[in-house]
């Protein structure tokens, strides 16, 4: 993706999540997610199940094929760095260096700012680097982020709505977090219902056609952020509805939350309890996603010191 630019020497460098290609791998992923800390065994083979109904993640194919994509449009190189999957963001660094890049324009692909996110990338990315770095801490109300899932639900929402024969509700979903990381200040509460605010008013529904909800808490224990998808879809239900529409608001591609906890466990859930749900298509190579984050890139390259 990047040789024929190695004589640049500004790029943009995209951070994400990672995930494993195969499901032996999972044991060692999960161990980079908890940082070294032990997980329990029933932890490893629930996971693993989950990886085995929906074959594989495409997380990585697709924020590669995102990087190419974004590296057309800015005419820079994109590189791609994971934090706890291959390619590792240590040895994308390295790589970069090997390139000859001086200045890099870091952007993480969760929109919307935490500590147990953002700020692990930013940790993985370390300080002592080899080229000088900007670091875009959120982008979450990017005009062009927010059309991009907007045009989504729109399509969605419109085709589910006629199948069910009447207005589904929508539940706008982000990724939760455990409470405790965000009681002194962190971002990402107001953030991830901010996005959510703005991608259903641009979609124009109206206040009583959607709610917001988080998704696929933790099974470590203690506190997550609520209320949860679950909670919602019975409260829906209480309320005389009979399906459901989800669109993730955190997420910008297909990964194991998606289409497992949403397109197997959520499903399920919602058919146990007399309900039917349908989701979003997920923005993935969407043209108004990767315009989002030209816009980002070119944005900051031009206010940075580093361009």
């Amino acid at each position: 993706m990047n040789s024929k630019h190695s004589s640049s020497k500004v790029a943009v460098l995209l951070l994400a999540h990672g995930s494993p290609d195969y499901v032996d791998e999972i044991p060692e992923f999960l161990l980079r997610v908890t940082g070294g800390r032990p997980v329990p065994p029933q932890v490893i083979d629930e996971v693993k199940h989950r990886y085995g109904l929906i074959g594989r993640s495409p997380l990585t194919e697709l924020t590669v094929k995102q990087g190419k994509l974004l590296e057309q449009q800015l005419g820079v190189p994109v590189y791609v760095g994971m934090r706890n999957w291959k390619p590792f963001i240590a040895d994308t660094v390295r790589a970069m260096a090997s390139d000859g890049i001086s200045n890099a324009l870091v952007v993480c692909l969760a929109p919307q700012n935490s500590r147990t996110s953002v700020g692990l990338y930013r940790s993985s990315l370390g300080t002592d680097l080899p080229f000088k770095v900007d670091f875009v801490d959120s982008w979450h109300t990017e005009p062009l982020l927010i059309q991009a899932f907007a045009e989504r639900l729109h399509d969605g929402w419109e085709q589910a709505c006629s199948e069910a024969g009447t207005k589904l509700p929508v539940i706008l979903t982000a990724h939760s977090v455990p409470q405790r990381t965000i009681s002194d200040g962190d971002p990402y509460e107001h953030q991830a219902k901010e996005t959510a605010s703005l991608v259903a008013r641009e979609a124009a529904l109206k206040p009583e056609h959607w709610m917001f909800a988080f998704q696929s808490q933790g099974m470590s224990g203690g506190a997550w952020l609520g209320p949860t998808v679950e909670e919602t879809i019975l409260a829906l239900k209480a309320n005389g509805h009979r399906g459901v529409f989800i669109q993730p608001i955190g997420f910008l591609c297909d990964h194991v939350e998606v289409l497992y906890d949403i397109d197997i466990g959520f499903k399920q859930f919602a058919e146990n309890h007399g309900m039917r749900l349908w989701r979003a298509e997920s923005l993935n190579d969407s043209p108004l996603l990767i315009r989002a984050l030209a816009d980002v890139a070119r944005s900051r390259l031009a206010k940075s010191a580093i361009a």
